[in-house]
């Protein structure tokens, strides 16, 4: 279990060095942030003190050097428009996020699951059809064109709920919901999928088969088999909870994370743009570790094959 856990905590160290390199990369290749915060009509002398000011004046590998050496020092820069901690900046946000990340998890697991094994367990039947109709739906229709449809509906046409903003919790509602109908797809889809797969195996015929009644079968047998593939698309979701919150706090005007990473990326405020993507990125990382974890706890066949 040790090398187990040792070969995974190794694998998300990579991952997240790959994911700091890459954005730190790409962000000096995509503009000059001097160029965006000035202005195009500001003397040379002007942005050639910004440049300095803010080490862009350096060689890109002096520079992605001391960007590592203050980031594992715990300090992950300076907002070059706000001249505030960068850090501080992103966590002023999590609250924010939360607020619609965790009950947008919720509903997908409430709702996702029991819905793909009802399916599964009422096979070919119109409600079977039914829900994979609408898992289809779910997932294939972009979070943008979901979000401005329910705003359509529900704050244009029928007037029930706000359109943006985060006064009350009303405002909460369609964000929310926005967030949830993919993941409730897919888990319906992947639910109903493996509960089909689990059921047409041999020992679940010999349980039914000494007169075990049907939900044991279901509950002690079935399902826990199932929830191998069930668990890696939760924690999928888990670690993409941060980066799905872009579109969506964009369309209504939520003041978290994922706004704060359009209004970044736009200013070329690179601070809190590497502040951000290294927080989605351990995001994701630490919940596919805990998968993994997961995994090789539900399939003991994994850790023996990565004792080998």
């Amino acid at each position: 279990m040790f090398v187990f856990f040792l070969t995974r905590l190794l694998r998300a160290a990579v991952t997240i060095l790959a994911v700091v390199t890459f954005a730190f990369v790409v962000l000096r290749m995509s503009g000059d942030p001097a160029q965006v915060l000035l202005g195009p009509d500001v003397p040379q002398e002007a942005v050639d003190a910004f440049r300095k000011r803010w080490g862009l004046d350096q060689p890109l590998w002096i520079q992605y050097f001391a960007y590592i050496q203050s980031m594992l020092s715990g300090d992950f820069g300076v907002s070059m428009r706000d001249r505030s901690p960068a850090i501080e900046l992103v966590m002023q946000r999590v609250p924010a996020t939360l607020q619609l990340t965790i009950p947008a998890l919720i509903l997908k697991l409430v709702i996702g699951i029991p819905a793909g094994v009802y399916a599964a367990l009422h096979r070919h039947s119109f409600a079977d059809r039914g829900v994979i109709l609408l898992a289809i739906l779910g997932f294939t229709i972009p979070s943008f064109v979901m979000g401005l449809l329910l705003v359509l509906i529900f704050s244009v046409t029928l007037g029930l709920l706000p359109s943006g903003g985060q006064d009350t919790w009303m405002h909460g509602i369609l964000p929310t919901i926005t967030m949830s109908i993919g993941g409730i797809g897919i888990l319906a889809r992947f639910s109903r999928s493996a509960m089909i797969e689990v059921l047409g195996q041999p020992y679940v015929r010999t349980a039914s088969a000494k007169g075990v009644t049907w939900p044991d079968v279901v509950w002690r047998h079935a399902l826990p088999n199932a929830s191998v593939p069930i668990v890696t698309i939760v924690g999928f979701m888990v670690g993409s909870l941060i980066a799905g919150a872009v579109v969506v706090e964009s369309i209504f005007s939520w003041p978290g994370i994922g706004r704060l990473l359009v209004v970044s990326v736009g200013n070329r405020d690179l601070a809190v743009v590497q502040c951000i993507l290294l927080v989605i990125a351990v995001t994701m990382v630490v919940s596919n570790l805990i998968v993994d974890l997961l995994y090789g706890w539900l399939d003991p066949r994994l850790r023996a094959q990565t004792a080998h």
